[in-house]
Parts: structure tokens; C-alpha cells; sequence
């Protein structure tokens, strides 16, 4: 692909092709904000290019940085001092901290020769740590120049592993010859339960603060480089990333490091098979403790060492990473090519990854990572002065929402409880008394938890503590039990090789008891609903203990504050009923992203309305309205290439408002129908209808199945349906594809197919319905959330309360609600017109959408081209006027 460099404002864009006058306005803003440290609001429609206006922009100024510094290194290491503003020079020891002057730092009469002392001491540390930089830069640079030209270290690495598996050979038969002459011998336990039994615990009292084993403790520390992390919401939106940046100019000279979870790039099978995340992270973390605490297990009494032959990763060997993490930094990578290279290389891709970090350039991961602190300070991220990317943003809120609630459900209580109460019972005598103290103080929290269960109702962090009464017990030292003794995972082990008693026996009295205690909260439920393991529930595997829920739920309550809050819900029956945590302010983590980083970029297709972004994110995070800058720019496509309508009122004038208490009523349903059926008449093609809601899109289906609507809309298209069940979505899309392609070529009565979508659904984000398959799209009604949900409810009356109402606007709970309506609406119409040469109708099927604050709300490309209209012949008119001239080959 041919280099295209485009010179905007003095500045050099590499670009692969000669990008849209949009394009370079993106890159040219993009710029400025992270030169001059900003928090950007960047929106670009689908099909403009974004992406590759990202990666130009940004390592276009990441270049020019770079430079910049190596440049006043290299005049600071000549000169020993720095220039001041009005062309004096000042000591070197302040190039470090430019607000900062030697009358500030010294004490009042400080002698001038302990001054002066003080003053050289420090010009020659810095001048010191400079050279070290350097060396180590260099270094690093010829490591990695050695490794893309030099095949001898490839192979050399490869006879090393080698080596390393056949003395692994060697020492397993070793072992197993051992093994087979001791087998006379007999054994202190029974076989193969060693593993589920809690090792002695010590409280951070006792041996005073313990350091996580994920941080790499026996390598010294290097130093992070200016980098850009960039993140997005999945692992295959990242991967297109990653291939963008590959096809760029900047893919061959860009050190990039894909990160992921365990999950995606664990490669040792034993701990692969587990399944679930929470597992996997357990085992691993299991594994590297045994490998720092080798030398003394060593020690201990023979009988442990059967343990720990198998305890640590073969994959985590510190020669391994090290050569792993070269060859990361060496060409752009995603996370399969990532997982292929650490099993060739016999190394671990996640640890391999983690410690590339520091001297990578350009960083992809996905949400959780970055936007929750733990998991950030776990993977090694430092977001001091570095640059943030946040990409498909427009549910960045709900997302940190998200990622910092926690539900556990009746049922997952009441099986943990069981299950816990019947390890105690098998190995109470084998366990140290710190550990029956926090089993019996977890089973005490759980049958709390189950008691205070009742009518729906919302509290206060504080109140619900009082409520539960468990005010007395310290939850930070529970949950650090919880996360040190990994007493889930002994749980799942447990229940995995013996599986749940469901009936209580002579000899589990207390079992009999908790299962008493039970039925008199539900007096009318059977003894079968409440036990542990439900009839409904045991064909379905269950991924992970359910103490691992309840672990999520005491961290929730241990980080939160006052904007937190806990929904109690009953749904029926206790097992289906549930606690929630619920963060009512995301912008408490996402404060510190935006304190710590130098620039922060918000970006998406469509980002209206940005007010939630500036209000509910970055003001409550404690941004100055200065610092923030919001570009948005046009679409790609000419504007006679889209007809957005506003239709008020159908072919027989019936008003269309869907409100919840019109939208059910007969004659709106009807007017839909008849209105589609129109449509389809003139629109060649794939149709895609979006409703409010699943339960509503059924409705009205039956209805017209019933009145014969639906055999009218047959004629000129197949309908289709979207499934509730993502497995399915593939399958639809492909027959859905198929009848459109085939119609065309075909002809006949049947022009193509029509598409039965859910606002919110599998359809309505990340699915591109690009020429035929997306013609026209249609909104039926407006998919304002429940008001009636406690969630709602409390978020709209914290917002109410916290946030100031400006002038002749609407309280900010009602603009939240409106908000969240038009981000849905905004996503689903955005599935269409995915490129320059596309074409496309947009039809709004409710006269609230006429009201210029809703118009407002649409994304600026559609919003400056709709047309109102008040009644159908017109709306009609125009219609097969755009789609006869849009049909005709050019």
C-alpha cells in the first residue's frame, strides 16, 4: 500500500492512501488536543475512516514527541543546562521540574557553598539518569534489530527449549521411577485431597503487608516510555485495530503490544480446560505463589513435596518471557498471532505481553483493563503522562457502571452456603483455626445476605450493613481472606469431585438446619427450590463456584462510597431473587484516568448527545470545561445519499406517538403494518425495522400474523426475525444475506427481505448492514427505558441532586432518560450507510421525534438532513422518488 504522507498545519501525516478532507481535520485535531493535553470528545461516523485517522494522528504526534525529547536530551547532556524564556540559561537540575526554582526548594539561609553543592550533586544525577536511558534504549534497540535480522537467535532459542524439554523428559521418568518404588509406602491422606484443603493463613498483621504475586519480583525495574494505550470493548474490534495498524505506515517501526486476558491467552492446557475466568486466574496465580515460594516449600516435610512437583507453569520460565517479550516488541502482533508465538517460543503470551509494556509504544487492550484500577495495577499499566484511546465509546458510562456493579442471585447464596458448610464439615479437623474463623464468618455473611432478601427496595451501602447486621464483621479482611486462601477455588474442587449433597444426612446436622432456616423466610416453598442445586439449573455446567459471585459482591461493597447503593429484589421465588450493587457515579474510577494520563480521547461513530460525556464523566471527574474539546465531522457520503424522515402519521391518519399506554392499542399496530408494507413496495432490498423491545416486537408480529398484515408484507419480502439467543444471530444474517442476493438476481414479486429488530439487541450494534443488506431502517417509536426500574429511579434523583440545571432546560434526570433513548436510537440507525458509495433511508415512525430537542440529539450528518413530515402521502412521495433515482446504475 502505497505511502500517501499529507502535510496539514506544518505537521507530517503518514497516511496509506490519500485520505478525506475529514480525515485530516480528525488527525489535525487529534493532534492538538494531545500536544496540548486535553480531553477530546472525537465523533466519526461509520465508513469516514476513523480508525485510520486515529493511528495516523496519533503516533504522528507520538513520532514528533519522541523526537523532541531525544533532542533535548541530547542538548542537555552537551550543555548541562536549559534554556529559560527569555534566553538565559538555567541549571540542569530543574529540566526536570520546570515549576520548581532553587529558592523554593533550599531552606531560608542555607549556606550559598551547601547550595551550590546540593545544585552540582543533582545536575550530575540527572545527567547520570539520562546516559542510563540512553544505554538502556539503545540497547533495547539493537536487541530487537538483532532479533528482526539475525535468524540465529531464533534458532538458538528454539535448541534451548529443546534442551529444556528433554531434561523436563528426563526428570518426569526420573520421578515416575521414584514414584513406582515408593508406592508400597503408605500415606498420611487419602489420595488426591491434599489440594483441597486451605494451607495455614496469615492476616497482613502477622506477617505485615504481602505483595501481589502477579508483580515480577525478580525483574529490576524499567523505566515506561511516552506510550498511547487504546482501547475498545471486544477482542475482535481490537484485532481490527491491530490489523489497521499493520496495513499502515506505521506498521513495520511500531512497537505494539496486544494485551488480553488469561482466558485468551493462556496456553497451558491443564489450566485452559478449567473454562471459567475466574479459574483460570486462580490456578495461575496458584501456580506462580508456589514458584516464589519454592525454596521454602522445600523445607517442609517430604509428604508436600508430591504437591509441589506439578504446581508451577512450565510456560513461566524467566529466559522464555524474556526472549517472548522481544519478539512481542518486534512487528505488530494481535492476540492469536500473540497466543501462536508464545507457544512456539514455549513461553507465557500473558506474562510475555505484560512485560513488554514498559517499552512498548502503542498498547491495545480492551475496557476492563484500563478502566478498573485493580486489573490495571495488576497488568503492570502506568497512566502517568501517557496517552489514553478509548474507541466505540458511546457506552463508555454504562460500561464503567458495569464493570463496578455486581448481582448475586437466592440461588448462588444459598449453594454457597451448602457447599462451604460441607467442606467445613469434611475437613473442619484438618483446618487451622484462622481458617474455621473466616469460613464460619463467610457463612455468616451468607446467611444474612439470604435473610435480608425481601421486597424490592434500594439502601445505602451503610444502611444495608445495618440491615444485614454484619456491621460487626471487617469486610476488607473477608474478602482479602477470600482473594489470599483462594477458598473458591478449594470450593469448586471440592464440589467437582464429590458434586452437592442435595439432602441433608443424620450426619449434616447443620446442613438440615440451614435448609430449615430457609423455608421459614418462604414458608410456601418446597424443600426442592430451595436446596442447593435446582432441578432447572443442573443441566446447565456451572462455569465457576458460586462463592466467586459472592467474592464480587463483598469487593463492590469494600470500594464504594456514597455513590453506591444495593438493590434487594424479590423475583418470585428466593432462589431467583437477588442483591445488586449498583455505582451510581462512574466518574469516581474514571477520575483518576483522566488526573494521571496527559491526554485522554473519547471516540466514537456516534457520540450524541456528548452531554452525559461532559456532565455525569468529566465534570464529576473534576475536568475543567477549558480542557475539554469536542470534534465532530461529517459523513463521507454525498447528501443526496441519505433521506432521514420524520413520519407523524400513517396512511390512515392515525397519530403515531408509541407511547407504553398507545402502543398496544390495535390501530397502531395496524398503521405499522401498513406502513411497512408501503415501504417495502418501493425500498429494493433489505428493510431493517427496529422496535422498543423484544416482548413488543412479538406483539406486534402476532397481531399482524392474525390480521393478515403479515402475508401482505410476504409478497415483497421474506421476513426474518432476530433471536433472543446469540448463537442464532450467525444463522439469521447468513439467510438473511442469502434472500436478499438471490432476490436480486431472481426477480419476481419478492424484492428482498424484511428484518424484525430490537432496539438494544444482538442487531443493534457491531452488525453492518451495508448496501443491499440495509436499504432502509425504521424506528418504531422511541425506546425510552423503564421508568419504573429502582435503578432508573435512583440514578435519575442522584443526578437530580448532584448535578446544577441550566437555564429553560430539563431537570438532569429526564435529560438522562432522553439521552439514553436517542444513544439507542442513534446506534441502531447507524447500521446503515457504511461507506462513501452507500445509500440508504432512515424513517423515525413517531411525531415526538419532530420536537427539536430530540432532533438535536441525532448525530450531525442525519440531523442536518432530516425532513418532517406531518402526514404519509408526502413522506411517501419522497421515498420512492429517492430509492427510484438511488436504484437507477450509474
Amino acid at each position: 500500500m502505497a505511502n500517501k504522507t499529507q502535510e496539514v498545519g506544518g505537521i507530517h501525516f503518514p497516511f496509506p492512501f490519500t485520505p478525506y478532507s475529514i480525515q485530516k481535520d480528525f488527525m489535525a485535531e487529534l493532534y492538538r488536543v494531545l500536544e496540548a493535553g486535553k480531553i477530546g470528545i472525537f465523533e466519526s461516523p461509520t465508513g469516514t475512516g476513523k480508525s485510520l485517522s486515529l493511528i495516523c494522528g496519533a503516533l504522528s504526534w507520538l513520532r514528533d514527541f519522541e523526537q523532541k525529547k531525544h533532542q533535548e536530551e541530547a542538548r542537555l547532556l552537551e550543555t548541562g543546562t536549559v534554556p529559560l524564556s527569555d534566553g538565559q540559561e538555567q541549571p540542569l537540575s530543574l529540566s526536570s521540574s520546570c515549576t520548581e526554582t532553587p529558592d523554593t526548594l533550599r531552606p531560608v539561609g542555607e549556606p550559598d557553598w551547601v547550595t551550590q553543592f546540593v545544585q552540582k550533586k543533582e545536575e550530575r544525577d540527572l545527567v547520570d539518569r539520562l546516559k542510563e536511558e540512553q544505554v538502556r534504549r539503545k540497547k533495547r534497540e539493537e536487541r530487537l534489530q538483532q532479533i528482526r535480522h539475525n535468524a540465529q537467535l531464533k534458532y538458538a532459542a528454539k535448541r534451548m527449549r529443546q534442551e529444556e524439554e528433554e531434561m523436563e523428559r528426563v526428570l518426569r521418568l526420573s520421578r515416575e521411577a521414584l514414584a513406582a518404588g515408593a508406592g508400597a509406602e503408605p500415606r498420611e491422606q487419602p489420595a488426591g485431597e491434599e489440594d483441597l484443603v486451605l494451607a495455614e493463613y496469615e492476616s497482613d498483621e502477622e506477617k505485615g503487608a504481602a505483595s501481589g504475586v502477579d508483580e515480577d519480583e525478580d525483574d529490576p525495574e524499567e523505566e515506561h516510555v511516552t506510550k498511547i494505550y487504546y482501547c475498545s470493548r471486544t477482542h475482535s474490534q481490537l484485532a481490527q485495530f491491530v490489523h489497521e495498524v499493520q496495513r499502515s505506515p506505521f506498521g513495520k517501526d511500531t512497537r505494539l503490544v496486544s494485551l488480553g486476558s488469561r482466558q485468551n491467552l493462556c496456553i497451558n492446557e491443564d489450566v485452559k480446560t478449567l473454562g471459567s475466568a475466574q479459574l483460570i486466574n486462580d490456578r495461575c496465580m496458584e501456580m506462580q505463589r508456589s514458584k516464589h515460594e519454592k525454596s521454602r516449600a522445600e523445607e517442609e516435610k517430604p509428604k508436600r513435596r508430591r504437591q509441589e512437583r506439578q504446581a508451577t507453569c512450565p510456560f513461566y520460565g524467566y529466559e522464555q518471557l524474556q526472549l517472548l517479550r522481544d519478539q512481542v516488541l518486534v512487528g505488530v502482533k494481535d492476540i492469536e498471532q500473540l497466543v501462536a508465538l508464545g507457544k512456539e517460543a514455549r513461553a507465557c503470551p500473558y506474562y510475555g505481553s505484560r512485560s513488554a509494556i514498559p517499552a512498548a509504544q502503542l498498547v491495545v487492550l480492551p475496557y476492563q483493563m484500563l478502566l478498573h484500577a485493580a486489573t490495571r495495577q495488576a497488568a503492570g499499566i502506568r497512566l502517568q503522562g501517557q496517552v489514553v484511546l478509548i474507541d466505540e465509546a458511546h457506552n463508555l458510562i454504562d460500561t464503567i457502571t458495569g464493570i463496578h456493579s455486581a448481582e448475586v442471585s437466592g440461588s448462588q447464596l444459598c449453594q454457597a452456603h451448602s457447599q462451604l458448610l460441607q467442606y467445613m464439615e469434611r475437613y473442619g479437623k484438618r483446618l487451622k483455626a484462622k481458617n474455621l474463623m473466616y469460613i464460619k464468618q463467610i457463612l455468616y455473611l451468607l446467611e444474612k445476605f439470604v435473610t435480608v432478601l425481601g421486597g424490592t427496595e434500594l439502601k445505602t451501602i451503610n444502611d444495608f450493613l445495618f440491615e444485614s447486621q454484619i456491621d460487626n464483621i471487617n469486610l476488607f479482611k473477608v474478602r482479602r481472606y477470600c482473594e489470599r486462601s483462594m477458598v473458591s477455588r478449594k470450593l469448586f474442587g471440592f464440589t467437582e469431585r464429590y458434586g452437592t449433597v442435595l439432602a441433608p444426612s443424620r450426619k449434616q446436622p447443620k446442613l438440615a438446619g440451614f435448609q430449615h432456616f430457609l423455608q421459614s423466610l418462604q414458608p410456601t416453598v418446597t424443600q426442592t427450590s430451595v436446596t442447593p442445586v435446582e432441578e432447572g439449573e443442573a443441566r446447565v455446567p456451572r462455569p465457576a463456584s458460586p462463592l466467586m459471585h459472592i467474592e464480587s459482591f463483598l469487593a463492590a461493597l469494600t470500594t464504594a462510597n456514597q455513590d453506591g447503593r444495593v438493590i434487594l429484589s424479590r423475583q418470585g421465588s428466593l432462589s431467583q431473587s437477588s442483591l445488586k450493587f449498583l455505582l451510581l457515579n462512574p466518574a469516581v474510577h474514571f477520575a483518576q484516568v483522566v488526573k494521571e494520563c496527559r491526554a485522554v480521547v473519547i471516540a466514537g461513530g456516534t457520540m450524541q448527545p456528548v452531554s452525559d460525556f461532559r456532565e455525569q464523566l468529566l465534570a464529576c471527574a473534576g475536568v475543567e470545561a477549558e480542557r475539554v474539546v469536542e470534534f465532530s465531522c461529517g459523513h463521507v457520503i454525498p447528501p443526496d445519499n441519505i433521506l432521514p424522515l420524520v413520519i407523524c402519521s400513517g396512511p390512515s391518519s392515525q397519530q403515531l406517538e408509541f407511547t407504553y399506554q398507545k402502543r398496544e392499542l390495535p390501530q397502531m399496530m395496524d398503521e405499522t403494518g401498513r406502513i411497512l408494507c408501503n415501504l417495502c413496495t418501493v425500498v429494493p432490498g433489505g428493510v431493517v425495522c427496529f422496535f422498543p423491545s423484544y416482548e413488543y416486537q412479538r406483539q406486534v408480529y402476532a397481531h399482524w400474523d392474525k390480521s393478515g398484515l403479515l402475508a401482505r408484507l410476504a409478497v415483497r419480502k421474506k421476513i426474518f426475525q432476530e433471536p433472543k439467543r446469540a448463537n442464532q444471530v450467525e444463522q439469521v444474517l447468513m439467510e438473511y444475506s442469502r434472500c436478499i442476493k438471490c432476490c436480486g438476481q431472481a426477480g419476481g414479486t419478492v424484492t428482498g427481505a424484511l428484518l424484525l429488530s430490537v432496539v438494544g439487541g444482538k442487531m443493534s450494534e457491531g452488525i453492518n448492514f451495508s448496501d443491499n443488506l440495509g436499504r432502509c431502517v425504521v424506528m418504531v417509536g422511541m425506546p425510552y427505558p423503564n421508568i419504573k426500574s429502582p435503578e432508573l429511579q435512583e440514578k435519575m434523583a442522584y443526578l437530580d441532586q448532584t448535578l446544577p440545571r441550566g437555564p429553560g432546560q430539563p431537570p438532569p434526570g429526564k435529560a438522562l432518560v432522553e439521552n439514553l433513548c436517542m444513544k439507542a436510537v442513534n446506534q441502531s440507525i447507524g447500521r446503515a450507510i457504511r461507506h462513501q458509495k452507500d445509500f440508504a433511508s432512515i424513517v423515525l415512525l413517531d411525531q415526538r421525534y419532530a420536537r427539536p430537542p430530540i432532533l438535536g440529539k441525532l448525530p450531525a450528518w442525519i440531523r442536518d438532513r432530516v425532513e418532517v413530515k406531518a402526514t404519509f402521502g408526502p413522506a411517501f412521495a419522497a421515498m420512492r422518488k429517492f430509492h427510484r433515482e438511488k436504484s437507477v446504475p450509474s
